[in-house]
């Protein structure tokens, strides 16, 4: 078994003679903050004192394909689990960087007896990647600037004048050139055929023009609260999970707005090039993570969605509170009204395309 120098401290608390007895080790690579701890408590603390295997963390995802490409390109992968987005999985996936996943072998059935791929919610799962959450990337904003009300649609979002000061907006193409489309008026459901199209892209790259003075930009997950906390931005893109854990365990004043939420699937893939028992020790962590149970269980510290049907159930509340967390899921029927499906399939086509010309507009 591959011997793994940790970037951080392990996270499990795990008995000196089990480390003794098994010696195993997984490299688990996530987002950080509240979104890694909520996987330290659900899967990894667990899977730790059930089996004894060691887990580190490494806190990369914002840059996985970049890191998982260099690794399988060097010929030295020291990654096993990496926390990806559906849409750089697919990427990862086609450029053959990451295993395919036969998840009816690889992944525990439903409590029922379910397969997998019977009990992971519809267009979740991926040829080389294994969903664990839906979440979504939407507009929060801090209330004390708005005492009147803040924005309450991604119209608003453009009107400097009835909502003036700073956007923080994600600093890539996904999402923002959406956004753009459906604050100048293009429906939901067609704002992918439209920005198929060079009249489609070039009008929302005009659109984003119009607020381009007035925005300042984020690449890491917690920037987003910080932001908002600090009055850098009175407006933000975030992650739904990011910012409930603002207003709960930070008492910040802010508010989610759920217009056009654009929500999408996390997960997991696995790098090439793993030996044997390597391959049998990531296996039976990812048949234990993405079970049933797991999966609730994740919900009870991060507001992101379980990724199979008969997790949903069983969603509680939040650990050591009596907050419900069903209605602070992106998929509760009060926040999906105006969801928007994050297209993977669009973005691993046109991904490159357009994060070459977003690079430049940035630099205009």
């Amino acid at each position: 078994m591959k011997r793994i120098l940790p970037i951080l401290a392990a996270t499990a608390l795990i008995p000196a003679a089990a480390l003794a007895a098994e010696g195993d080790q997984l490299t688990i690579v996530s987002w950080g903050g509240a979104y890694t701890n909520s996987q330290v408590k659900a899967y990894h603390e667990p899977y730790s004192e059930k089996t004894g295997t060691e887990i580190f963390n490494e806190d990369k995802s914002a840059n996985a394909l970049a890191g998982i490409r260099s690794q399988v390109e060097a010929g030295n992968v020291t990654w096993d689990v990496v926390d990806m987005l559906q849409a750089d999985a697919q990427r990862a996936c086609d450029e053959g960087l990451i295993m395919r996943i036969p998840h009816d072998e690889w992944l525990a059935p439903g409590p029922d007896g379910a397969k997998p791929t019977d009990d992971f919610i519809e267009g979740t799962l991926g040829e080389c990647f294994v969903p664990q959450i839906l979440y979504a990337t939407m507009f929060a904003y801090n209330t004390d600037a708005f005492p009147d009300g803040g924005p309450k649609t991604v119209k608003d979002i453009w009107d400097l004048e009835k909502f003036p000061g700073t956007r923080a907006l994600q600093k890539i193409p996904q999402k923002n050139l959406e956004w753009a489309l459906i604050a100048d008026g293009v429906p939901a459901d067609e704002v992918y055929d439209v920005l198929e199209t060079r009249e489609g892209q070039d009008r929302a790259f005009a659109k984003l023009d119009e607020i381009k003075d007035n925005v300042i930009w984020w690449s890491e997950g917690a920037q987003p609260p910080q932001m908002l906390a600090d009055e850098e931005a009175v407006i933000a893109t975030a992650y739904n999970g990011r910012i409930f854990n603002a207003q709960v365990n930070e008492d910040q004043p802010f508010k989610i707005m759920w217009d056009h939420q654009m929500f999408e699937v996390d997960g997991w893939v696995v790098p090439v090039d793993q030996g044997d028992d390597n391959l049998k020790l990531i296996k039976d962590y990812l048949y234990f993570a993405t079970d049933t149970q797991r999966l609730a269980d994740q919900a009870k510290y991060i507001s992101y969605a379980p990724a199979r049907k008969s997790s949903v159930p069983e969603v509680g509340m939040l650990e050591g509170t009596e907050i419900d967390m069903k209605p602070h899921m992106p998929t509760n029927p009060e926040n999906f009204k105006t969801a928007v499906q994050f297209n993977t399939e669009f973005w691993a086509d046109y991904g490159d395309q357009l994060e070459e010309r977003f690079n430049a507009w940035l630099a205009q």
